[in-house]
């Protein structure tokens, strides 16, 4: 399969038809970084000796599909890192019966993967971590789920929380939040005071399948649109004139505008 040319709207339902398939995730995101920004090329992604040192201080053998990633993209800022934060392989760590893989940008958050997925050694926390016994096939070792971590005033209620069924996923997920965050592209923001998005913006665009909790994704030829739990609104365009008519169809106070 291929997506040339690339049109989001046909290849993000392609893609999570199949969510551990990595390879299909890895060509999505290919093609989305030449789409939306710079094709991927080499040292965007990190040496195959840093992933092994990492692999060493942790004691552990990472997923498959994080040393695929780490290796495809993990040096691409711009992909991963705009506003939350993909650990570099020497900082990812454990903690509470999961591997920490990234961050929210003022530790409000923390996204991770199960140990009890991957690694044989784990003591069985799957039901502690996601809320469900957490298998142990070669399909799940080699891409399993993610959960995330919201930081709470009360410590003693925080825990794993389910986030995406695979980590591929998860990581198309992060590429696509990010790109709306992205400070040297044509990108805009707005609180929305709880009213979510406006049906005529979402009338400009194609919905796009449900992906990810709490988000609805909008898409056209040149802007990606990405509506978070009915309190804001982030805004992607290939050129800055692609944001006009989204503004001008969401009436609000445009952080950019």
């Amino acid at each position: 399969m291929k997506f040339e040319p690339f049109d989001i709207r046909s290849a993000l339902p392609a893609m999570l038809a199949a969510p551990r398939d990595r390879a299909l995730a890895w060509l999505f995101i290919t093609g989305f970084a030449a789409y939306w920004g710079r094709p991927l090329g080499a040292g965007d992604g990190w040496d195959p000796a840093v992933v092994d040192a990492a692999e060493r201080r942790l004691g552990l053998t990472l997923p498959a599909a994080l040393r695929e990633a780490y290796q495809l993209f993990g040096r691409r800022d711009d992909l991963t890192s705009n506003q939350d934060r993909l650990l570099p392989p020497d900082e990812l760590y454990v903690w509470d019966g999961a591997l920490v893989y990234r961050e929210e940008n003022q530790g409000c958050a923390h996204w991770g993967i199960p140990l009890a997925d991957f690694d044989e050694r784990a003591d069985a926390v799957g039901e502690d971590a996601v809320g469900e016994d957490a298998p142990r096939d070669d399909a799940v070792r080699d891409d399993p789920r993610t959960v995330a971590r919201p930081d709470l005033a009360d410590k003693s209620q925080e825990r794993w929380e389910p986030w995406m069924p695979s980590l591929a996923a998860a990581c198309v997920e992060i590429v696509m939040a990010e790109a709306l965050m992205d400070p040297d592209a044509p990108t805009d923001f707005l609180d929305t005071d709880g009213e979510g998005l406006a049906p005529e913006v979402a009338a400009l665009c194609d919905p796009l399948q449900p992906f990810g909790p709490g988000s609805r994704w909008f898409a056209g030829t040149d802007v990606l649109i990405r509506e978070v739990d009915d309190a804001f609104v982030c805004v992607r365009g290939r050129t800055p004139e692609a944001l006009d008519p989204i503004r001008e169809a969401q009436f609000g106070d445009w952080l950019d505008d």
